[in-house]
């Protein structure tokens, strides 16, 4: 069905995986079309509760195929920077939480990539400060910016003097000094990463699918607004849940003191 990812589902949390390692990843076309059809099929998955976003070898997404990119004009590059934006946000507008597991480089449309996930974790270097993630916007070196809302969401992240030292000088920053400034969550070694990705992605699926919907809602749509507009949202959301058969077990377990829950998502 795909020839550039890895697509598959354990229980309740998908995990997609960009399998092109011979081009360390590399986004070109193939690749972009293959994740719309992914994420596509995650859109409809209603049992679906998070997903995982991850890289087959030593990088998680190197960047954009430059031999794909070379001959564009100015028509081909405003295409290709809609098309893969577009992906992104579609992927940032997911209602179930997503994580990118950076097992190594992220960069370019890569490190643009794992910001369309609501979480990163970063794999560290090996025992002798090898590998593990590397995050960078490289893209000025090669005469462009970033196409595919780095310039957007990194500053978001990181706060737009830090996301403007990062991508004026096209640097890369290990997975440490990424969770030092914002931009992910925490580092793991290598061969714990993708382990403790499904371990977070579990403690999100276990609580009402509904309220985590909801919950990043308020938060993705808030961080637009104004205060009073967020908490506005926040009130009416909040309101929302108790219309649902979710919040009626999740107050029932609690004073019936059960720890078993069932949520169905209703």
């Amino acid at each position: 069905m795909y020839n550039t990812i890895l697509f598959e589902k354990q229980d309740n949390i998908a995990i997609l995986t960009i399998n092109r390692p011979e081009a360390l990843n590399a986004l070109n076309s193939t690749v972009v079309a293959e994740l719309e059809q992914a994420i596509a099929e995650v859109e409809a998955d209603a049992s679906l509760g998070a997903l995982i976003i991850t890289g087959a070898g030593r990088s998680f997404v190197a960047g954009a195929d430059i031999g794909e990119q070379y001959p564009m004009d100015v028509a081909a590059g405003r295409a290709w920077g809609r098309r893969g934006s577009a992906l992104m946000r579609r992927i940032e507008k997911l209602e179930i939480p997503t994580i990118a597991a950076v097992n190594g480089f992220a960069l370019g449309g890569g490190c643009e990539l794992a910001m369309s996930c609501d979480i990163i974790l970063a794999a560290g270097p090996n025992a002798e400060g090898k590998g593990g993630a590397k995050f960078g916007q490289p893209e000025v070196g090669l005469g462009i910016t970033p196409g595919f809302s780095g310039t957007q969401r990194l500053p978001r992240r990181v706060g737009a003097a830090k996301a403007k030292e990062l991508i004026f000088s096209g640097k890369q920053i290990n997975g440490a000094e990424a969770v030092r400034i914002g931009l992910a969550n925490a580092v793991y070694p290598l061969e714990e990463l993708m382990d403790k990705a499904i371990e977070m992605a579990k403690s999100f699926t276990v609580n009402a699918p509904i309220a985590i919907k909801y919950a990043k809602a308020c938060i993705d749509r808030g961080m637009q607004m104004d205060i009073d507009d967020g908490i506005a949202l926040e009130n009416e959301l909040f309101a929302m849940c108790y219309a649902t058969a979710d919040q009626k077990e999740g107050m029932g377990a609690f004073l019936e003191k059960r720890k078993e829950k069932h949520f169905q998502n209703k």
